[in-house]
């Protein structure tokens, strides 16, 4: 049989030791080493995508980052990666961009140097995986994409409907309705059902907020809740 176990020694740092430990144990462990996230940020210029992430973050991410006179014609991709601390929780953030992307006349393409981005790191991981020194890999895989759409179209373009088909299920896909101040309250309902009955159309897989599990505290599963009901358009 099983029995617990004990940590002999003064009767002050006596300890108990068990299956029961281990959450925290874990939770110790992962806090200690930080957490990376990879978040890929992809639309057409001048749709907001600095400011939003410079407010998610509550940084300057692209402090030193300089503007071209002239779009780039083709897609490049670029890198910005910040350390962030929240009370104890060490963050490796690194924003993927894509200027140019949607940018040409011709967009046939475009959207394809940012899909090769993504298939690329996900293969460099895998093969890591299965090599002999797997204890230090960097893992940068795209964990999250925020695409952004046009506020001042129609619903959505070929070029939104051939990135997320072509990435929906590598990446968690979170559309975004860019500048959606400039709407009114009933643009934007009407914009959200259009988006919303294209993504369906179309089969794309987008982010959705998960369930929670019957163990959660209750203000998560408060949290969750709001989250979902406020997501219910899709962004």
């Amino acid at each position: 049989s099983i029995h617990s176990c004990h940590i002999f020694g003064s009767s002050s740092s006596l300890k108990y030791v068990g299956i029961v430990t281990l959450p925290n144990q874990v939770q110790q462990k992962a806090v200690k080493k930080g957490f990376v996230f990879n978040l890929m940020v992809v639309g057409e210029s001048g749709l907001g995508k600095s400011t939003l992430v410079n407010s998610l973050f509550h940084t300057n991410l692209y402090m030193d980052r300089c503007m071209p006179e002239k779009i780039a014609r083709t897609v490049s991709i670029t890198k910005s990666t910040l350390d962030i601390v929240e009370e104890g929780v060490n963050l490796r953030l690194t924003v993927i961009d894509t200027p140019g992307f949607g940018d040409a006349l011709n967009n046939h393409e475009s959207w394809k140097a940012a899909v090769h981005y993504v298939d690329q790191e996900m293969e460099k991981y895998r093969r890591n995986e299965i090599g002999l020194n797997r204890k230090n890999i960097t893992d940068n895989r795209v964990h999250c994409c925020l695409y952004f759409i046009s506020p001042h179209g129609h619903g959505l373009k070929p070029i939104d409907v051939n990135f997320m088909k072509a990435l929906d299920q590598k990446v968690n896909i979170v559309p975004v309705l860019a500048k959606a101040d400039s709407l009114t309250p009933k643009e934007t309902r009407n914009m959200k059902a259009k988006v919303r009955s294209e993504i369906d159309k179309f089969k794309i897989r987008i982010f959705q907020v998960s369930e929670c599990d019957p163990y959660n505290e209750d203000l998560f599963k408060q949290q969750t809740l709001e989250l979902k009901v406020r997501t219910t358009g899709f962004f």
